[in-house]
C-alpha cells in the first residue's frame, strides 16, 4: 500500500494565512510609534507638557533609548521638539495618537464586558490595540453595548 501524500492547503487558507503574517509584522512595526504618540498626548493631556524623563519612565526604558525614538518620531513628521522644552505632537502624530487611544478603549472595554478583571484588561489591552482590525474592533463595539458597558 503506497502512502498518500498530504492534502494540498487550499490557496485561500494559504491566502490567509499570508495576510495574517503579514498584518501582524506589520502592526509589531507601528505599535511603538503608536504607543509613543499615545503617551505622549496623555502627558500633554494629564501634565500640561511631555518630556523625555516622563516618557523614559512611564515606559521603563532608558533615557537614551526615548531620545532615539524621539528623534525616530521627528524624521517621520509626528512630534517637534525644541531645545531644553517639551516635546510636541504635529497634527499627523495627534491624530494617529487619537486613534490609538480609541482603539485601545475599545479593547480594554471588551475585555471587560467579557469578564476580564480591570487590571488584566488593563495589561492586555496594551498589545492587543496594535493587532486588531477595524472589523474587529466593530464586534467587540456591538459586544459591548449588548453588555451594557458604556464607552468612556
Amino acid at each position: 500500500m503506497a502512502a498518500m501524500a498530504p492534502r494540498p492547503v487550499p490557496l485561500t487558507e494559504i491566502d490567509t494565512q499570508v495576510a495574517g503574517f503579514h498584518e501582524a509584522r506589520r502592526a509589531d512595526g507601528r505599535a511603538s510609534t503608536e504607543d509613543y504618540l499615545e503617551l505622549i498626548a496623555d502627558l500633554i493631556g494629564s501634565q500640561g507638557e511631555a518630556r523625555l524623563t516622563d516618557l523614559a519612565q512611564r515606559l521603563g526604558v532608558s533615557h537614551a533609548t526615548v531620545a532615539k525614538t524621539v528623534q525616530r518620531l521627528v524624521r517621520d513628521g509626528y512630534v517637534r521638539t525644541l531645545p531644553y522644552r517639551s516635546i510636541f505632537l504635529t497634527d499627523e502624530g495627534a491624530a494617529i495618537a487619537a486613534e490609538a487611544k480609541k482603539r485601545h478603549e475599545i479593547v480594554h472595554d471588551f475585555l471587560l464586558a467579557i469578564g476580564v478583571d480591570e487590571a488584566t484588561a488593563a495589561i492586555d489591552a496594551e498589545g492587543i490595540e496594535h493587532h486588531v482590525s477595524a472589523a474587529t474592533l466593530a464586534a467587540f463595539e456591538r459586544v459591548i453595548a449588548r453588555a451594557g458597558r458604556r464607552r468612556r
